[in-house]
């Protein structure tokens, strides 16, 4: 029987001390009326839903209607070519999810036992464990403090003969620095791999996300801005890339004969059904970068009137579609991060903290044992995300706003 990787906070020095605290019961809670007298339309702010406004019965009840529900149909074949154009690339290959993007991008380089891949230790725990299902080793390295992204700067001392590959995480929807580190992997001859699972229609230097790199990987999970509720694509301009993709995907059954098989392939096919959805969702993409865009431009103008709250970041060179707004807390402010998720749960206001640096996972602690990323490690002490779904009213937003001054007020009391 499989056993759970143990690792006791006592155990982890003073890496402890950024490890979040468990998670808030999220209350219900009766929320005044907006400004013009209508009530409130929910008593809890969850901290992302989907958003299905457009053609997704339409087209998922065409798929029902046709008796086109499983891996073949039309839907999958649009959903793979419009998305793939919103990115900026010729080849889209919808697969089962984005965790499995990324295992199926890198499966085409030939990575295995023995090779390395270079990654930001503050991610989601999918890109780490996507180069340990192929054998390989992820090498971390720490976030820069501005954008909060895989710090390029450190990249090229990391890189040995065993490196195969390098994903830039584009975290919470902001793209990272790319043109440094394209240079940096072409001079050593690495393939990189976008991680863009959060950044749907995020823009460097004009160019979209998903096109920057030799693939891209994206999620398509139900609080992405795109959503098919699970499903992933990745997205390439390279051919041999997409052709093998699309093989491996289906068990890697050969053209010469059905059951035939000249690689490991995986079952990690989408269902018409699911790409019904995504094709639906992709028509509305701008929408939902304009709504997410546009809900973080006034969350921002709100919360710089607070103390002690840092905003998310946008360079010059980005777009930054917010897929989540996060927020860190600085020293004035008069609440730690876990204080402040408590009381907004209380208030019916649904948090998530920042991720928890690979190198302090308990299935990976061991492996990383001595390594220190003090970058990463302050954002996981001190950053959290609010509500950030693309429905988010104007309301919802003064509701949460108003919550955290209420905690901010008790606890100067």
């Amino acid at each position: 029987m499989l056993q759970p990787h143990e690792l006791k906070l006592e155990d982890m020095g003073d890496l402890a001390e950024i490890i979040p605290g468990p998670e808030p019961v999220l209350q219900m809670a009766v929320h005044p009326i907006d400004p013009f007298g209508a009530p409130q339309r929910r008593n809890i702010i969850p901290v992302c839903e989907p958003t299905l406004a457009g053609n997704e019965l339409k087209y998922v009840t065409e798929a029902v209607e046709t008796n086109w529900i499983s891996s073949r149909g039309t839907f999958i074949h649009k959903f793979e070519a419009l998305f793939a154009e919103k990115m900026g690339a010729r080849y889209g290959v919808a697969c089962a999810n984005g965790t499995v993007s990324l295992h199926l991008a890198l499966a085409t380089t030939g990575i295995g036992p023995g090779d390395e891949v270079i990654i930001p230790t503050f991610t989601m725990i999918a890109t780490a464990n996507a180069v340990v299902y192929l054998g390989a080793t992820p090498v971390l390295v720490d976030s820069e403090p501005v954008t909060w992204n895989m710090d390029v700067a450190q990249v090229e001392a990391k890189i040995t003969p065993r490196t195969k590959a390098i994903i830039p995480v584009h975290t919470y929807g902001h793209p990272v620095d790319m043109d440094p580190l394209n240079a940096i992997a072409q001079k050593h001859g690495v393939f990189v791999l976008e991680d863009a699972a959060e950044a749907h229609g995020a823009q460097y230097k004009g160019r979209t996300v998903g096109s920057l790199g030799d693939a891209a990987s994206f999620s398509f999970y139900g609080n992405k801005i795109i959503t098919t509720g699970e499903g992933g694509m990745v997205t390439t301009n390279r051919e041999d890339v997409a052709r093998l993709a699309w093989n491996l995907r289906d068990h890697a059954f050969s053209t010469e004969r059905h059951f035939w098989h000249k690689f490991m392939g995986y079952n990690y096919r989408i269902t018409n059904l699911q790409a019904a959805v995504g094709l639906a969702q992709t028509e509305q993409l701008e929408k939902f970068v304009a709504a997410r865009r546009g809900n973080a431009a006034y969350y921002t103008a709100l919360l710089r009137q607070i103390p002690g709250i840092v905003t998310p970041p946008e360079a010059a060179w980005a777009i930054n579609v917010f897929w989540m707004y996060g927020i860190v807390l600085d020293q004035e402010f008069p609440l730690t991060r876990d204080e402040l998720r408590n009381g907004l749960a209380k208030r019916g206001i649904e948090t998530r903290t920042f991720f928890i640096p690979m190198h302090c996972q308990p299935i990976y602690f061991d492996q990383y044992r001595g390594e220190r990323y003090p970058v990463a490690e302050d954002l996981c002490k001190r950053g959290l995300y609010l509500p950030s779904a693309s429905n988010l009213t104007r309301a919802d937003i003064e509701t949460v706003v108003a919550a955290i001054r209420e905690c901010v007020a008790e606890a100067t009391r």
